[in-house]
């Protein structure tokens, strides 16, 4: 059997393969932003912006809303930064919240997530179990092809 010029199991191999990459970096963000929310320097913290971004015409979700979040670390830098999908409700500009930060990159590596923002965890945690799921169908329907 030739797999590899063209063919269904080729679509399957590497749409699964496409997908498993997909699931891998929501399993890593997943992964980074629990490791701060454990062992990160703790900061409380504002929301500063909300901010709507129209993708135009033609596209399914036209309007996105991207939060932007501040904090002041110990030796009195003022951090921005964005996070993903804070929460079903998302926050009021002006919101205190609470912030878990890389002392080392704070402008970086920083999270809002925790008690009353657990979007930041609950998304990747889905996105990662629901890619890896369809990758692995799609990874086993490949070697029931070609087996």
């Amino acid at each position: 059997m030739d797999i590899l010029p063209g063919g269904a199991a080729t679509f399957l191999l590497l749409f699964g393969l496409f997908l498993g990459a997909f699931a891998v970096r929501s399993g890593l963000r997943l992964f980074r932003v629990l490791r701060l929310v454990r062992h990160g320097e703790r900061a409380e913290g504002r929301c500063s912006a909300r901010r709507v971004e129209d993708r135009g015409t033609g596209t399914e979700n036209r309007y996105r809303t991207e939060y932007v979040f501040a904090f002041r670390t110990p030796d009195g830098r003022e951090v921005e930064f964005t996070d993903h999908a804070p929460g079903p409700f998302g926050f009021e500009v002006g919101a205190p919240v609470r912030v878990s930060y890389d002392p080392a990159a704070p402008d970086r590596r920083a999270t809002v997530a925790g008690p009353g923002a657990w979007g930041p965890l609950l998304m990747p945690a889905a996105f990662a179990t629901v890619l890896s799921l369809f990758a692995l169908g799609l990874l086993t329907a490949f070697a029931v092809t070609v087996g």
